[in-house]
């Protein structure tokens, strides 16, 4: 995805939601649509192309899905990491410092990846978002001690009421690091089948 925009609605409720995307792409005609569940029964819906598009999308989904609408996020310059990250590219690392945001929303995760990435020296190492998190979003950053400080700050405040925890760790130990950079489910390394 390489859009000037990109916009994401987070629902309560699964019938909302989907009213709600039907409502957006019927009024702006933007340039892509992804919708779908994620746990814990939530919705999302995210939309992206110009701005004036997104931005009348997301209005209509607001209309449209206002009593079950968790959290919703508008970046008219996302960062290219950020589209990324979303696509599901992880970046491995194995020194430096990393940063830990942990967010109640998705949205809210995607704005703090965005915020830090924007403001600081850090690299995206990865955006896990809502299925195997209860709903959560976890954004991790990696760099120099205080350019992750830094990344870290920024996206807190941009996360504000729904950061669950901020945290640096100036030096995570290399077997710590062999599992943030995998895909963070416990049952991973016993072969366990996602449920």
């Amino acid at each position: 995805m390489d859009f000037p925009a990109l916009a994401l609605l987070e629902f309560s409720s699964i019938a909302a939601g989907i009213e709600a995307g039907d409502a957006m792409v019927k009024r702006a005609p933007v340039s892509t649509i992804q919708s779908g569940t994620v746990q814990p029964g939530h919705y999302l819906v995210l939309v992206a192309g110009d701005v004036a598009s997104v931005e009348e999308a997301v209005a209509a989904g607001r209309e449209t899905g206002q009593t079950a609408l968790r959290d919703t996020l508008f970046l008219p310059n996302v960062h290219p990491d950020v589209v990324a990250a979303l696509g599901g590219q992880r970046q491995v690392a194995a020194e430096d410092a990393l940063g830990i945001i942990e967010t109640q929303t998705v949205a809210s995760a995607i704005l703090a990846a965005d915020a830090g990435v924007k403001g600081a020296e850090v690299s995206l190492l990865q955006l896990r978002l809502a299925d195997g998190l209860g709903g959560k979003g976890l954004v991790f950053f990696h760099g120099l001690v205080a350019d992750v400080e830094t990344a870290v700050s920024l996206s807190a405040a941009t996360a504000r009421s729904q950061l669950v925890r901020q945290m640096v760790i100036p030096q995570l130990h290399a077997e710590m690091w062999q599992n943030v950079n995998g895909n963070g489910r416990f049952g991973q390394h016993f072969g366990w089948e996602a449920m």
